[in-house]
């Protein structure tokens, strides 16, 4: 069967991928190349060629097939390699300068199949050949930036409440019984994830009386404390005894002018006291 001009430059493209790779990765700029693109590993290497030569595979089914149907299988490749590691440590910047180094690649190698193609062929087709490679080119360039943003917006996302969660731990001291210490400034933002964090790590834990020390708080906005006595009240509502120890003064001076009672609180003055408190109480 005889193909047509379109197919047969998709199998030009097919049959020189591995050499495509190969040109590319030589003729990177080793001594200004950053990230995964300066990797000296052998394994990293490897990965990164393969990447590459994959890359070739899908990128010669754009001349055979139509857009749509291509970047509904093209973009498996794109977000794979957005959430590649190595490239996720690599600045974007430089990513995006390899993919115009490979599109210039394709457009020499168009030049190359129109001169050892034993036939005529349109120059039409041929500037038609080389402004889709530019387009779609330009089309992956956009996707792969759009799915990295989404793979960092993630991380920085799972970091955050990972630090979170650092940052408000419900210490289990024994069977049900736990300790929260708060340190450093507490904004409303962090007031917001203490109480979720909190509340849902006492039901997990089936905490049933829980120490906050408050001694690490320099200073808290009128805000935050209403959210700790929001947080104290909600614990209540879930069978959560509550003990706050080391109040300072400015937290203690912040509440009161808010109004805000200690009356049906269990207030200690430091941690070890409230401790020690517990303990004369079990002893009982």
């Amino acid at each position: 069967m005889k193909l047509n001009q379109n197919e047969q430059l998709r199998a030009f493209l097919l049959s020189n991928a591995e050499r495509l790779t190969e040109e590319w990765y030589d003729s990177l700029d080793k001594n200004n190349a950053v990230g995964v693109y300066a990797s000296t590993d052998p394994k990293i290497i490897q990965i990164l060629k393969e990447q590459d030569y994959e890359f070739h595979l899908y990128i010669c089914n754009v001349f055979v097939e139509d857009e749509k149907t291509f970047f509904d299988a093209f973009e498996v490749w794109i977000n794979k390699i957005a959430k590649d590691n190595e490239r996720v440590r690599t600045p974007i910047s430089s990513i995006i300068k390899e993919f115009m180094r490979v599109r210039k690649q394709y457009c020499d190698c168009i030049e190359e199949f129109v001169s050892t193609y034993k036939g005529f062929i349109d120059p039409k087709l041929i500037s038609a050949w080389n402004e889709h490679v530019i387009r779609i080119f330009d089309i992956t360039i956009l996707k792969f930036i759009t799915a990295a943003e989404e793979t960092s917006y993630l991380q920085l996302k799972a970091q955050q409440e990972m630090i979170h969660e650092l940052s408000s731990p419900v210490i289990t001291i024994k069977r049900d019984v736990a300790l929260l210490p708060l340190v450093g400034d507490i904004d409303t933002t962090r007031a917001k994830m203490i109480l979720e964090s909190t509340l849902q790590q006492c039901a997990d834990k089936k905490i049933a009386s829980l120490y906050i020390d408050l001694s690490g708080v320099v200073m808290v906005d009128t805000m935050v404390a209403h959210q700790i006595f929001q947080l104290i009240d909600t614990l209540d509502l879930l069978g959560v005894k509550s003990t706050l120890s080391g109040i300072r003064p400015e937290v203690a001076q912040t509440a009161i002018q808010l109004g805000l009672s200690f009356k049906n609180i269990r207030i200690k003055s430091n941690l070890a006291q409230a401790l020690d408190s517990d303990i004369q109480i079990s002893l009982q």
